[in-house]
């Protein structure tokens, strides 16, 4: 049986934005997925609410990826596919975070898991919507997040290439709710899993 590990933050999780419960497992993307590959594959979602990929999270060890992902490799024996979808919460305008510190930290990520997965999957954060402005995160994500959100793209695509990791843009084909500007309702997490079922 292959393992596939999926790490990231509240998309992963499975946030669901029409009421802040956690999507089920007929919903939440990396479900789907382990139904369409079926029992040959292991999906195991590791994903964490407000947890960043880069900067130091005031909320403690689990939530701050640079700390917590290198530990919860050791974990695992091998890892046939890990799929990264983490930076997202880092564009909160608390955090200041640069884009050099999102190359760097991602860097470090992605040596990290080469030493463990045999193939790694790169997924962008959200590109923001304007309604995030006026929703339920609006006083943690302003003007800047949303372009920030627009820019780093380019940053996980170059690292993708030069370290053979496979890259994956969500944000081509969904786009995240108008109830919240961040995150994906039902049908955005079903074309998910079935557009990363296809890489398999």
């Amino acid at each position: 049986m292959k393992k596939i590990v999926c790490y990231g933050d509240s998309n992963t999780f499975g946030y669901n934005p029409e009421d802040c419960s956690r999507y089920n497992e007929n919903i939440l993307w990396t479900s789907v997925l382990q139904k369409i590959l079926g029992t040959e594959y292991e999906v195991i979602n590791e994903g964490m609410c407000n947890r960043t990929g880069f900067a130091d999270n005031p909320d403690g060890f689990l939530f701050s990826a640079s700390e917590h992902f290198p530990k919860l490799l050791l974990e695992f024996e091998n890892i046939d596919v890990l799929i990264l979808w983490i930076g997202t919460n880092d564009l909160m305008f608390q955090y200041n975070i640069s884009y050099e510190d999102i190359e760097k930290g991602l860097e470090n990520l992605i040596k990290s898991a080469q030493a463990k997965a045999e193939t790694i999957i790169i997924i962008p954060p959200v590109i923001l919507e304007e309604s995030i402005l006026k929703g339920h995160f609006k006083n943690s994500f302003d003007e800047t997040s949303i372009l920030k959100s627009k820019k780093v793209g380019k940053i996980y695509k170059n690292l993708a290439n030069i370290y053979h990791c496979k890259y994956f843009d969500v944000n081509t084909f969904v786009k995240p709710s108008d109830i919240d500007g961040l995150h994906y309702d039902k049908n955005s997490h079903k074309i998910i899993a079935e557009k990363l079922a296809l890489l398999f």
